[in-house]
């Protein structure tokens, strides 16, 4: 059937209800769908459209009352059924504008909807409940990890002051470093499971910006020296001495970021610039640049690298170590600043991270720095190397950039093995072991061998295998 206005308008076979009715309220036409749905074996037409909308339409003598507003927006009614049995609907009913005190009514069937809402609601609210649960869990089990282990380190520090046997003293150090890399496993979960059930915040106050950064290189400096790297940290002049921002969440971006600079990187230089991009209000844009010339990662896995529990490669979660929380936890915590983080990177090149946050300036504090006022405008550090460390010839097997770097870190290994520091040494092997990674196949098994001497803790076979290694260079 087709109703008529001037045009035709195929709505018999529409998949929603229509109804049309007139100003007394009498349905003069209604679709299969409507007939279907509503459970009339006969024609709907002669009934009245409070037959089907009782709660809306109320019908009078001459008439219909109603309530409802006419026109283009959807509204949700209650149909009744021949059995008056009901299910709610959305409809939309309009007035004709060809025909006078005539109604064009379209409902849709929403019962399957609400149901699935209904479910979708007590899905969700399963999820929030485990998500609670598991973040107690988590947050309970982290604080009763760090009390033996806290016990343990400081029992640990008690023993190195008073042993003297250098066997025991070795494996009280050992126990000291497992504990301090424990405390920080514990504390990368203990914030990703804050963040992730929301009840993170940040603690904003007034620092001392360049005081935080100098902090921050002192705590790396002394592993940089150990390695040879070139460490260079420069400062804008338009960062004012003081800024109000969560100083503790700050260092531990970089602190991450550095490590991870430190860990990945045998040879070369890293650098750090941290520059002003832009003020709205009594707030300015921090951008911060870490960059290094480690082994860098394909283009293709960058994605992975701020995913929560994942490594780019299983292998450099077992050779390197680390639980893949650290950079996750890194661009929450940038994101909570109003800031975003990224990674530029290729493959035995290096790595740039770059990352913004917002913070706060106090009245009449926002001023450049001169490098009069005490030297601390710009931050130059340098670590043993140079700016000008050209880190693809160092790295290509064979150069004598190579090579000298070769010697230097083999003259460190072998100190390190007659003081019998295995730790350092192994240290100073992984450094070795990069750089020699395009060497030909004799090279490398020299390489290996050395490397599982170094492993046993055998000074014999360090040595001959330094002899060895030394004929080729």
């Amino acid at each position: 059937m087709e109703w008529n206005e001037g045009h035709a308008f195929p709505i018999e076979d529409a998949l929603e209800m229509v109804f049309i009715f007139d100003h007394t309220g009498i349905i003069s036409y209604a679709n299969a769908a409507a007939k279907k749905k509503l459970e009339y074996e006969e024609d709907l037409c002669g009934r009245r459209i409070s037959d089907i909308f009782p709660g809306a339409f109320k019908s009078t003598g001459d008439g219909f009352e109603t309530e409802y507003l006419f026109g283009s927006e959807l509204s949700n009614l209650v149909a009744y059924r021949k059995n008056l049995t009901c299910f709610p609907v959305e409809t939309r009913i309009i007035e004709s504008e060809n025909r006078k005190n005539t109604y064009i009514c379209m409902a849709n069937d929403i019962l399957e909807k609400e149901y699935l809402n209904r479910e979708i609601t007590h899905v969700k609210q399963e999820a929030e409940q485990a998500l609670k649960v598991k973040s107690e869990f988590v947050a309970n089990v982290t604080h009763e990890l760090r009390t033996p282990v806290n016990g343990i380190l400081g029992n640990t520090k008690e023993l190195l002051e008073t042993v003297q046997d250098e066997q025991t003293l070795k494996a009280l150090r050992l126990i000291e470093r497992c504990c301090g890399d424990m405390n920080k496993i514990i504390n990368n979960i203990l914030d990703f499971s804050k963040l992730e059930a929301g009840k993170f915040t940040l603690e904003p106050r007034r620092f001392q910006f360049r005081s935080m950064l100098d902090y921050v290189k002192n705590q790396h400096i002394n592993k940089l020296t150990e390695k040879g790297i070139g460490f260079f940290m420069t400062v804008s002049p338009q960062i004012p001495e003081y800024v109000v921002g969560d100083e503790l969440r700050i260092i531990q971006i970089l602190n991450n970021l550095l490590s991870n600079a430190l860990k990945f990187t045998a040879v070369g230089k890293i650098t750090v610039e941290v520059v002003r991009t832009a003020r709205v209000k009594d707030n300015i844009e921090l951008f911060f640049i870490v960059k290094d010339t480690g082994i860098g990662i394909d283009k293709a896995d960058k994605d992975k690298l701020f995913q929560s529990f994942s490594q780019v490669d299983a292998s450099i979660s077992r050779k390197y170590g680390g639980t893949g929380l650290g950079l996750n936890i890194c661009k929450q915590l940038v994101e909570l600043m109003g800031g975003k983080i990224e990674v530029e990177s290729e493959k035995n090149k290096g790595s740039t991270f770059s990352f913004s946050i917002w913070v706060g300036v106090c009245e009449g504090e926002d001023t450049e720095v001169t490098p009069a006022d005490d030297g601390s405008a710009y931050l130059f550090e340098v670590a043993p190397g140079t700016e000008e460390d050209d880190s693809d010839h160092v790295t290509q097997y064979g150069t004598p950039e190579n090579k000298e770097a070769l010697k230097k870190n083999l003259s460190k290994l072998i100190l390190c093995v007659e003081m019998e520091n295995w730790e350092k040494a192994e240290m100073f092997m992984d450094t070795i072991r990069q750089l020699t990674q395009d060497a030909p196949r004799e090279v490398s098994r020299v390489i290996l061998r050395l490397k599982m001497a170094v492993q046993k803790e055998s000074y014999e076979k360090v040595s001959a295998g330094y002899e060895e290694l030394n004929t080729f260079l």
